[in-house]
């Protein structure tokens, strides 16, 4: 199935717009996360040095719920305006806190960064609606790993950028604000660029506007897609949150828990094009079921290194990573399933807000967890929540295999008509 020819041009410059886009917004969380860690800490007490991140990610889970109720009125390049836009008020505000220094402000501003994180986690649902079904996979892996670009990239200009801001008499941390603000300005521009709707596309529209969200959320595909990618996040994110406590508690010093942590962003963002032709090839559920398996090797992985040293952390987090980048683009894979309308994005929007709120829990209580029994405790713990989604999907796969099935006939005669 091809998209008719005279849309190549928007898809394209779409396409590159959107992955601009994440490459922007992602060098913008990456850089402000680390620096707003440490200013905390400096000004509120070492205790409280991870309060910006769970601001940042309390922002992404509000503002996928507010981007979606945006996209369903206004579409999607208006919803990507809203988001990128406060995230340039929340970068300004979040210097004016560095530079101040005004805690609260720095809180508020990083926020509004994190509800601009959630557009551009968001516009992988846009590009994947200007290609056919047969190819969204690809697209929505090759969107998510535009974050490694940015994830990686942007702490690099931390260092120079320290120094140019130094130079000029403030606070050197504040480069990574200057750097944001710069970034979501970028995603702005990027975001005009959209065009403003997608092109029809030949395929079975799976909900009609206004369904009431306990029927979308209760198609089966929704259902298996919502607890693979809420599950991967939470393991996700409460292994990798208590690593360089535990790798500082072993006597790990700070080039080992970088090159860690590098590791793990690599197995996140790098291979997600490879998800996605996976997805395309084999089916959304089959790429969950893969992330299961992986992301309890991980689990295991992790406690034993622990026991027998560091040298198995760095293999155990990269499957860590790659785990939950098979259940997020697979899982996402699923959701895009059929034409994508305004009900669609609220169960897109519903999905993403539910996985990064479980996000922020599992993030305030992964140290606590360590600290009382370690890995040994914390693992088992994580890797025992994936019996939900791998029940789930079993117990609805017969209902998906014949949903598909069902929209295949029905994609067939409307091609045929």
């Amino acid at each position: 199935m091809k998209i008719p020819g005279r849309t190549a041009g928007p898809r394209r410059r779409t396409f590159a717009a959107l992955f601009a886009g994440v490459v922007l917004i992602n060098a913008a969380m990456s850089t402000t996360s680390a620096a707003g860690t440490l200013v905390f800490a400096t000004v509120a007490g070492a205790g409280w040095g991870g309060a910006p991140s769970a601001a940042a990610v309390a922002g992404t889970a509000v503002g996928a719920i507010a981007l979606t109720a945006v996209t369903a009125r206004r579409g999607r390049r208006t919803s990507l305006l809203a988001g990128y836009a406060a995230g340039v008020l929340g970068a300004v505000l979040a210097l004016v806190g560095v530079c101040w220094p005004a805690p609260i402000a720095l809180l508020v501003g990083m926020f509004l960064l994190g509800m601009a994180n959630a557009g551009a986690l968001l516009s992988r649902y846009a590009a994947a609606e200007w290609y056919a079904p047969e190819r969204r996979g690809f697209v929505l892996g090759a969107i998510v790993w535009a974050g490694a670009i940015g994830a990686v990239g942007g702490p690099l200009l931390l260092a120079p950028l320290a120094r140019l801001v130094g130079g000029a008499g403030w606070p050197p941390l504040a480069g990574a604000f200057v750097l944001a603000v710069l970034a979501t300005a970028g995603a702005v521009a990027a975001a005009l660029v959209v065009a403003y709707r997608p092109p029809p596309v030949p395929t079975v529209t799976l909900f009609g506007t206004g369904t009431p969200i306990h029927r979308l959320l209760g198609q089966p595909h929704v259902k298996v897609a919502m607890a693979s990618m809420l599950t991967a996040q939470v393991v996700m994110v409460a292994i990798m949150t208590a690593a360089p406590l535990d790798m500082h508690m072993h006597g790990d010093g700070l080039g080992l828990v970088g090159m860690v942590l590098s590791v793990h962003t690599f197995g996140m963002f790098a291979l997600a094009p490879l998800s996605g032709w996976l997805t395309d090839r084999f089916g959304g559920a089959r790429v969950i079921a893969a992330s299961l398996v992986t992301l309890a090797a991980s689990a295991l992985l992790v406690v034993t290194s622990t026991v027998e040293g560091w040298p198995g952390l760095p293999i155990s987090l990269f499957l860590l990573g790659y785990g939950w980048n098979l259940a997020f683009v697979g899982g996402s894979g699923l959701l895009v399933r059929g034409r994508v309308q305004a009900d669609q994005a609220r169960v897109e929007g519903l999905v993403e807000a539910i996985s990064w709120g479980a996000a922020a829990i599992a993030t305030l209580g992964s140290t606590g967890v360590l600290a009382a029994g370690g890995y040994v405790l914390l693992s088992p713990l994580a890797a025992a929540l994936l019996i939900v989604p791998a029940a789930f999907l079993l117990l609805f796969q017969p209902q998906m295999v014949r949903t598909i099935k069902t929209s295949q006939d029905r994609g067939q005669q409307t091609k045929t008509e």
